[in-house]
Parts: structure tokens; sequence; C-alpha cells
């Protein structure tokens, strides 16, 4: 049995009772949003889905740490739970359906590093869950009973390839605007479809490439094993493998040195 087998399930079980707390709030018309610190709206699903997981992991992995969006960290050791109860909040305020709950499970390796071993994305108002855990491959289905397999595209052309992103403001702010301007002159296709669908539609083989210039942890840990596991590349924007970076870079594989190649022209 695979290692990681248990959490998965149980990260699954996780992501269940966030759905029934966001969806049970969503387009609801007296829903309430306030503003943090970092100028970023959060609801009260957001923290009422963060709750219920937090509530449950302790039940279920008392040792376990967890970090989440909206509470911080909690506890310490070999195993870290990661948690964005509402990647996508500005459009689940808005009542666009393209949000997401997405937790993963963090192991520390011998020499001190951290990397994702379980990632579940649950998107319900789109009806869709993706999932992974290292080693056992990536999937996508209503339930883990009826997943099928999944895996990144095989295009090896920019002038094929169909890249997927955010938005421009941060590409200009970091000032990458060029580079990444020169990027969509250069492939077949481009859309702006945001938040974590291009790296499940990376990990599909719907989308070539994707990138971000922004991110935190709790944005790319369950993503990036998603992508891996379906024989895509994550790295950040510098190429270094993993979700420490701040940003993120994702691909088949085929595609990454040029992805990076035109983010990084400034």
């Amino acid at each position: 049995m695979p290692e990681y087998d248990d959490d998965l399930r149980l990260a699954h079980q996780l992501a269940d009772a966030a759905d029934a707390a966001t969806m049970k709030r969503f387009q609801a018309l007296d829903l309430k949003v306030e503003t943090k610190p970092d100028m970023t709206p959060v609801s009260e699903a957001d923290k009422a889905a963060e709750e219920v997981v937090r509530a449950m992991l302790k039940a279920a992995r008392p040792d376990d740490a967890v970090l989440g969006e909206e509470y911080g960290v909690e506890g310490s050791g070999p195993r870290r739970w990661v948690v964005d109860p509402i990647d996508g909040t500005k459009n689940y305020v808005r009542g666009v359906p393209v949000w997401a709950t997405l937790v993963a499970l963090m192991a520390q390796d011998a020499d001190g590093g951290w990397r994702p071993v379980v990632g579940v994305v649950s998107a319900p108002a789109l009806g869709r869950r993706w999932w992974a855990s290292e080693g056992g491959g990536a999937y996508t289905g209503p339930t883990p009973e009826q997943g099928r397999r999944i895996g990144v595209s095989q295009v090896g052309s920019l002038a094929d390839a169909s890249f997927a992103y955010s938005s421009l403001s941060g590409w200009e702010e970091q000032g990458r605007l060029d580079g990444f301007l020169d990027l969509t002159r250069s492939v077949w296709r481009t859309r702006a479809y945001g938040d974590f669908w291009p790296y499940m539609m990376v990990a599909e083989g719907a989308v070539d490439l994707c990138a971000e210039p922004e991110l935190s942890l709790w944005d790319m840990a369950a993503n990036a094993i998603v992508v891996q596991e379906a024989g895509g590349r994550f790295t950040g924007l510098d190429g270094v493998p993993g979700v420490h970076g701040g940003n993120a870079a994702a691909s088949n594989g085929l595609l990454h040195d040029e992805l990076l190649g035109f983010l990084n022209r400034g």
C-alpha cells in the first residue's frame, strides 16, 4: 500500500467538509466579507471552512502541524498540513464558480527541506476535484472511487501551446511584463483562467503551461503535487523545483525552460 494512502483519504474527507461549508454560503446575499491587512478579501466562508478542517485534523492527526491562510501555523514536527480554505476568494464573493479548497500534506526531508506528498484540489461549484499522492499518480473525478488518471500534454512547441495566467498587474509590478507579453505573442493561445484552475488543466493536458508572479505556500502546495504526479514540472520563476519561491511556473515539462526564459527577460 502506498505510504500516503491514509493521508489522501483524510484529505478527501477534509475537502468534503470544506465543500459543505463553502457551498452553504456561496452566492448568499448576506455573505459577510472583510478586508485583511494585505488588502485581500476574506469571507465568513473562508473562516468556516478552515475552522472545520482544523477541527478534523486535531482529532485525526493531533501530532501534525497545520498551516492555513486564515489562522496561521499551529504545531510543529516533520508533517504539516497546508490549507487554503478558498483559493479564489474574489471569485467566490462575486458569485463566480472558479474557486477551490486546497488541502496538502507536506513532509520534511532529512536535510530539513519540505515537499508536498498529498494534495487535493476541490472545486465544488464547478463539480470538479483533482488529487495526487507521492508516487501514486494524479487523478480527477467526482469521487475517489470514480477517479481517472490524468497526465500532462506532449506539446513540444510554443507555437502550438496554450498558456494560462491569472492577471497582468503582478507581472508589471515585478518588471516582468515585457517578457510575459513576448511569451503571449509566441504561443498558440492564451487564457486568463486564474487561481488553481490553470495548474489543474496543465495536469490534465488541456493547457500546456501557466505561471503566477506572486503566491503563498498555501496557494501552491496542493497544486504542485498534482502537476508533478501528472508528469509535469512545477518550479519557482527562478527554476528551483518546489513551492517555496513565492511564485510559480508549471508546464508539461517539454516547454518549461522556454517558459522561464521569457518570464525572466524583464
